[in-house]
């Protein structure tokens, strides 16, 4: 008689975010890893480059794992990768081309030697201890996206990845819908699908629609054509290599991105260019602008990608001129919207023409996630006993809760869950009455997660009203002050316009080393806790700042 083992998911990341996305099945001592993605910083976070998952309860059930296996190659689903690698060097499972983005990474962390790469498709099979793993296709705004099936005993759990329903592909790789189908009408236990656009009603329109309007936007063109957009958008760059093409223009590529991304696009085969399209952005200049369009990273106004850097004038050998052309092929993610209004009002200050906006508006930008109607298309052909939405902040969450109930899934048989929540399966039963460590490691330059909440909360209070030195001389025997302090600021006040302040900041000081000195002769710690203490309280009162105060002993 064979055992009988729990089914469980984990929500690792990607719960009440977009981003980060990190999830786990596990049967009895399988556990498959689906995706392993950043999330970039806002902008109180400062000075942190990335956030990565937390993984700390997959290393403490490391013999357990089976695989890594990723629905496509955007950086909030692969981001991650070499941090976790570093790791759980575990066995990786990707297509075509998302194996091919995830050298790149591997290649820059110096990993990929060590790691076992494995390339799936739609029609791969794989077979785990007590676990069976199938997959199907769907459109995204990416090549080679795939959703998951994962056959155990307890039943199938279907992970959709990130998906639209596009009749039209523009990469013609059309969505298994028979497959999607088939798998509906054979029984669903558990449905995970993504949530981002549970909100918006309707269908997300094709992407061919764009194409249409960035070759409109190119034969209007009167000098060159600078273009944005998301470097992974193979699609996208497609159709600007097609409206090249109808327009006689050659192509710069500007940014590593995205320099990186089509070089394994046109090797890999998923990108068609002609033979000397492609020219070096020395030669820019060189050519008629009318001749030219650029092809750039920056369309979410990230401060040091191409896009911002041309707006300011800063990108060597390449200027925009009055009259060039310049187009937003990406609608912006909220949060950035400041960003990209800062780059545009820089780029109508050059005398350039902007098309910008969100997609409805412009034509040059479609969703990759689908609407309303995508995912009750998808809830209607799995037909899932339970629901489980991810890849969403909370509103989002509950909106596609409510379109599981209005296509039939019954009330109470969806979980709406936070990163670290486990949905446990028994005897067909779903319940989630646990949960395992999870959160935020902050990746800062090569430090991967020596930064914690102490030095995040020490960098805003410096960034926000600046910090005090206070250097003491002080004796080694008797603990007295041998000479006055000496106050130094830095982005709290101006030193010579607050020359009286100061001076009652160091008088402040001497009165509380003295009285210090009689009770704890030589405590340096206590000493400085009080300066600090005495200190803080008065410039506040004085100027309603908390600046950093850092008191420095020099023993004499």
């Amino acid at each position: 008689m064979s055992t009988k083992y729990t089914l469980s998911f984990f929500a690792l990341g990607g719960l009440n975010e977009v981003g980060k996305n990190m999830y786990a099945i596990q049967y009895g001592d399988d556990i498959v890893i689906i995706d392993c993605g950043n999330k970039f910083p806002d902008e109180s976070l400062l000075g942190i480059d990335l956030i990565i998952p937390d993984v700390s309860y997959l290393q403490e059930n490391r013999e357990k794992i089976k695989a890594l296996i990723l629905t496509h190659g955007h950086e909030d689903h692969i981001g991650a990768i070499p941090f976790f690698l570093k790791k759980l060097n575990v066995p990786v499972y990707a297509t075509r081309f998302t194996l091919g983005l995830i050298e790149l990474k591997l290649k820059e962390h110096k990993l990929l030697r060590e790691t076992e790469l494995n390339e799936i498709d739609s029609n791969s099979s794989l077979s785990f201890d007590k676990m069976k793993v199938n997959f199907f296709k769907v459109n995204h705004s990416i090549p080679d996206c795939l959703g998951i099936v994962f056959h155990t005993p307890e039943g199938t759990v279907v992970h959709t990845g990130d998906f639209k329903f596009d009749l039209t592909p523009v990469n013609k790789q059309y969505a298994d819908l028979h497959k999607m189908a088939k798998i509906g009408s054979e029984g669903v236990l558990l449905l995970i699908s993504e949530s981002t656009n549970a909100e918006r009603p309707g269908f997300t329109p094709s992407e061919q629609m764009v194409g249409e309007h960035i070759t409109e936007a190119f034969m209007k063109a009167r000098g060159k054509v600078i273009i944005s957009t998301f470097a992974s958008n193979i699609n996208r760059v497609q159709q600007v290599v097609e409206g090249a093409i109808t327009t006689n223009r050659k192509l710069a590529l500007l940014g590593r991105s995205m320099v990186n991304v089509v070089e394994v696009a046109m090797e890999r085969g998923y990108l068609d260019m002609p033979e000397g399209m492609l020219i070096e952005p020395d030669q820019i200049e060189d050519l008629p602008p009318e001749k030219v369009v650029i092809l750039c990273t920056g369309s979410q106004g990230e401060p040091n990608a191409a896009l911002a850097r041309l707006s300011t004038g800063n990108f060597r050998g390449v200027e925009v001129y009055p009259g060039d052309t310049v187009i937003f092929a990406a609608g912006p993610i909220p949060g950035n919207e400041k960003n990209v209004t800062k780059i545009v009002d820089n780029l109508y200050a050059l005398g350039a023409k902007v098309i910008y906006g969100s997609g409805s508006t412009t034509g040059m930008h479609v969703s990759g996630h689908g609407y309303q109607e995508d995912l009750k298309l998808m809830l209607t052909l799995m037909k899932p006993t339970y629901f489980i939405p991810i890849h969403g902040e909370l509103r989002m969450l509950h909106h596609h809760r409510m379109l599981a109930e209005s296509v039939g899934v019954e009330p109470g048989h969806s979980f709406i869950l936070n990163n670290g929540d486990v949905v446990d399966i028994e005897n067909s039963t779903a319940r989630q009455t646990r949960s395992v460590q999870v959160g935020n490691i902050y990746v800062d330059g090569i430090g991967v997660g020596d930064v914690g909440d102490v030095v995040l909360r020490d960098r805003k209070q410096l960034s926000e009203d600046g910090m005090l030195v206070i250097i003491l001389s002080m004796g080694k025997r008797d603990g007295k002050l041998v000479s006055e302090p000496d106050t130094i600021t830095r982005g709290f006040v101006y030193a010579r316009n607050n020359e009286e302040l100061l001076k009652d900041v160091n008088r402040l000081v001497s009165k509380t080393v003295n009285e210090q000195s009689g009770r704890n002769k030589n405590d340096w710690g206590s000493i400085k806790q009080q300066i600090k203490k005495s200190v803080g309280q008065y410039l506040f009162a004085q100027t309603k700042r908390k600046p950093m105060i850092l008191p420095i002993i020099i023993e004499v």
